[in-house]
């Protein structure tokens, strides 16, 4: 038998699913209210029946010479790749300053300096110093999930106590193993929460980033229809990044409950 803690748990899981699919079927049922009234004109609100259709044809007929699988794969692409360096560079740079106090005192002002600038701002630079190939795409969104994740990795280790580091020290444990066994565990909780932000600060980050000299892309194509005042489509690529950074968040979520539930 289930703790009558977990089964509570499990009810109060299901009910706020329930809430959150209620409250976007709301959503839905306003919108194609207003515009099945017709109190808004279809080329500032087209129906939800008409955004449907508009990525029906993206997916038969592609938009812009390209299929609407290869506008999902360039973007995705970009925003791993920026992800991943991000994780990668957020990792190490925020490991060696949540344990060297005197690294931290040296670089964290200019982190603090550089985090709450908007990225958009680097844009112009990026142009001029990397050109306007795909590296300056990548860089613009990397430079907005970096910070988030450099804060939250070194708020994960420096909340861990320094009695359990010394306790591990003490049964011999190389920096390897307390590393590997202590400190990333203490800091995960707070590194998935960098995470989720920073993933939604990069899809922001996206459209933008495809503006310049791109043919392929969800912004591209959000952007371009916009130009030609496509409501429809416009409506259909916010839709497809919300569906992807819901996944995004929902797989997080995933993780927290699954391997550090103890937090």
């Amino acid at each position: 038998m289930k703790p009558a803690k977990a089964v509570t748990t499990s009810l109060s899981m299901t009910s706020h699913r329930c809430l959150g699919a209620a409250g976007l079927l709301g959503l839905l049922l306003v919108w194609w209210g207003i515009t099945a009234a017709g109190w808004v004109e279809p080329l500032f609100l087209p129906s939800p029946g008409q955004v449907l259709a508009a990525l029906w044809r993206l997916h038969r007929q592609g938009y812009m010479g390209s299929s609407l699988g290869s506008h999902v794969l360039a973007s995705l692409q970009r925003l791993l790749a920026a992800l991943l360096a991000s994780l990668a560079s957020a990792l190490t740079l925020g490991l060696a300053m949540g344990l060297l106090p005197r690294l931290r005192a040296v670089i964290d002002p200019w982190v603090e300096l550089i985090r709450p600038l908007p990225p958009l701002a680097y844009l112009p630079l990026i142009v001029i110093w990397f050109g306007i190939g795909e590296p300056a795409k990548i860089l613009l969104i990397y430079l907005s999930m970096f910070p988030p994740l450099l804060v939250a990795t070194i708020s994960g280790v420096t909340r861990i106590e320094p009695a359990r580091l010394q306790a591990v020290r003490s049964l011999g444990a190389s920096r390897w193993q307390l590393i590997r066994w202590v400190i990333l565990p203490g800091a995960a909780p707070p590194l998935l929460t960098g995470l989720r932000i920073s993933l939604g600060i990069g899809w922001s980050c996206l459209v933008a980033a495809e503006l310049v000299a791109t043919s392929r892309g969800l912004g591209f194509m959000i952007q371009s229809a916009a130009q030609f005042l496509a409501t429809d489509i416009v409506l259909a690529g916010i839709a497809l990044i919300a569906v992807f950074a819901l996944g995004g968040e929902w797989g997080l979520r995933w993780l927290q409950h699954r391997y550090i539930h103890w937090n």
